[in-house]
């Protein structure tokens, strides 16, 4: 007895019994080992930066998803079944439907809080593809994509591929006229595929569109496979996060092998678990106050007819464009018809996404850089990477403006005809020009930065000196502005060296050491960065009276 209660007493650090809670808190640890990971984990630091909150919005946006998706799930039902209506919806009363469409517009009238559920789900779902690509956009401007992190930035390019494939089975789901439309135009897409095409189609449709099974086998795809997959991958981002520092930006104190911000437990966790339902409540709001995919709207899906105006969600706006631009171009040979107008499209579709999913892959490549990097770049500092960014969002956004090319032809009262002329044009010529512009800015904000270190910030005091010229004052700026201004590195590209050494031998140089210093140039060389301040320089200036 006395020996057990001496141990009890040393349990609870000499202050008497251990309570129940500190009991089993102690036989977990002594099974689980929790004490010793959280003593390390749980006071780690986390830098602090707005930009650093896209990927909660991401987390957040995906955990009320699957919240208001089980929620839904409990009442749809994906069947294909045909049915009449006889509900709330009385101009539908009397129209023929699938169960799918029915259960959607009982959801929407007859479950109590299903419009509202249904509608935050919808704009949950858009605000986290949307909050996945601009996430992966700020990693990709300031290269945090870098060494040890492409793999966590493959599973976030993945979570974004995941992301769009789930909206296109969420949004088919409702077998409204509109979602009808979405699919046959995904139908299409898979009849374009040369020999294997028209397999594919009856093994998803069970038979020739629009068939009896295609809603039936994507509701466990979008409510369990493609959920599963991303939940796991969320999971391992999340890991990945947490077991590399997480990257910050430049700034006094902070180099590779420093983290400057606030501990896990208390201060960061707080402040994530207020962003939570700071987000949660604004979907709330959205959907409550902004109607979206009002399927009553459109009615059933019929085969012989299209919605007018049809559009899919904005991620994969770009897809459709892609194919509405596309001259009908077909090869008749052999019996067979090869429906180019449609392939090539559907084809550049993932190639436009696999660019950015590989391009840490090929930067390392061309750098040759094997460093862990942990310090963020500011864009300016990375000006063909930023203009190559930019370039690809402006893409982007022209194909979104031919994907909706009808819309804006009707709301402009613009020629459908020129619109499409204009795409077609500007999906070579969009790129370009953004690339070249976002260079030069980036140059010019680069020189702008070494004046400021150089000369100092201005102080609005105006002084004459004795021969009548008037200046103004500029004071020199503070050692952590001057630091970073400065700390980025300017590397000089890889270079194949001397094709010939030292006894006259020529050694072998292969093509792909010949493209990389190519690349390595026009991304690293002359013309592509502003040299920075050097110390005598820097000291020539402001030695003397230089800063008036």
């Amino acid at each position: 007895m006395d020996g057990a209660r001496a141990d009890n007493d040393r349990a609870s650090g000499g202050r008497g019994p251990a309570g129940k809670g500190e009991k089993v808190a102690d036989w977990a640890d002594g099974r689980l080992g929790l004490y010793a990971l959280a003593k390390a984990n749980m006071r780690k630091v986390f830098p602090d930066h707005w930009s650093f909150m896209l990927g909660e919005v991401c987390l957040y946006s995906f955990i009320i998803l699957i919240l208001t998706g089980i929620y839904l799930t409990l009442f749809f039902e994906p069947s294909g079944v045909e049915v009449v209506y006889h509900g709330s919806y009385v101009p539908l009363n009397g129209v023929s439907m699938t169960r799918a469409y029915e259960s959607t517009l009982d959801i929407s009238f007859d479950v109590r809080g299903g419009l509202l559920i249904r509608q935050i789900h919808h704009w949950a779902a858009l605000v986290f593809v949307t909050g996945m690509l601009v996430h992966m956009m700020r990693v990709f401007f300031t290269g945090a994509f870098r060494k040890p992190r492409e793999v966590n930035w493959l599973f976030g390019w993945t979570l974004l591929m995941l992301g769009i494939i789930t909206g296109l089975t969420g949004y088919s789901l409702p077998d409204d006229l509109l979602s009808g439309t979405g699919i046959r135009f995904a139908d299409g897409a898979i009849l374009s595929i040369p020999i294997v095409g028209t397999y594919l189609s009856m093994f998803l449709f069970g038979g020739e569109f629009p068939g009896h099974d295609i809603i039936s086998r994507l509701f466990p795809v979008h409510v369990l496979l493609l959920p599963g997959l991303m939940l796991g991958l969320v999971v391992a981002h999340l890991i990945l996060v947490f077991y590399h520092k997480h990257t910050q930006y430049p700034g006094p104190g902070r180099d590779e092998k420093s983290v400057v911000g606030m501990p896990f437990l208390p201060v960061y966790m707080a402040k994530a678990g207020g962003f939570f339902f700071l987000v949660f409540g604004v979907l709330a709001v959205m959907g409550g106050i902004a109607s979206i995919n009002p399927v009553w709207a459109f009615g059933p899906y019929r085969p012989d007819l299209v919605t007018t105006g049809a559009q899919p969600d904005w991620y994969l706006g770009f897809s459709e464009g892609l194919i509405r631009v596309m001259p009908g171009w077909e090869i008749n040979a052999w019996g067979h018809t090869l429906v180019l107008g449609v392939l090539i499209p559907f084809s550049l579709f993932p190639l436009l996404l696999l660019v950015l999913g590989l391009y840490p892959f090929v930067e390392a490549w061309i750098t040759g850089d094997r460093r862990e990097h942990h310090i963020l770049d500011r864009p300016r500092n990375a000006p063909v990477r930023t203009g190559l960014g930019v370039a690809w969002l402006a893409l982007y956004v022209v194909l979104l403006i031919g994907g909706g090319n009808d819309i804006v032809a009707t709301h402009l009262h613009l020629s459908i005809n020129a619109i499409t002329w204009f795409v077609r044009v500007a999906f070579f010529a969009a790129p370009i020009v953004a690339f070249v512009v976002t260079k030069r800015v980036c140059m010019g904000l680069q020189r702008q930065d070494r004046d400021k270190v150089l000369h100092g910030r201005e102080t609005g005091t105006i002084t004459r000196l004795p021969h009548g010229e008037f200046v103004e004052g500029h004071e020199p700026l503070p050692q952590d502005e001057l630091f970073t201004l400065t700390q980025h590195e300017q590397n000089p590209p890889y270079e194949i060296g001397p094709r010939v050494d030292a006894n006259g031998v020529r050694r072998p140089v292969s093509v792909s050491q010949r493209v990389r210093a190519q690349l390595a140039r026009a991304m690293f060389g002359p013309g592509t960065h502003v040299e920075k301040p050097t110390r005598e320089e820097y000291r020539e200036l402001t030695s003397g009276d230089h800063h008036h």
